[in-house]
């Protein structure tokens, strides 16, 4: 049996960033009420960046910190809820 090894993790998130104060000055919200509701602070927002360009940056952060090439990966394990289209899924 061949034995499986993790070599490194890595994760992106757009730069963009939208504060509960932001969204309080749009809509009757605080960041109080969010924040006790939920537990958000803030989020990133994508601008023109979908899920696939997303993880592309990440696969090559993951490249650069294990040291291997794109051909010695066996398996990407992809987790996310945002989709880049309905179907087919990001991860298939």
């Amino acid at each position: 049996m061949k034995k499986i090894k993790f070599r490194a993790s890595s994760h992106y998130v757009p730069e963009k960033i939208v504060t509960n104060d932001d969204l309080a000055q749009i809509m009757d919200t605080s960041d109080e009420w969010i924040q006790k509701r939920t537990g958000i602070k803030q989020r990133h927002i994508s601008q023109g960046e979908n899920t696939a360009d997303l993880s592309v940056k990440v696969a090559l952060d993951l490249l650069a910190k294990s040291g291997l090439s794109a051909k010695e990966i066996d398996l990407i394990i992809v987790a996310t809820m945002s989709p880049e289209a309905y179907t087919p899924s990001t991860a298939a």
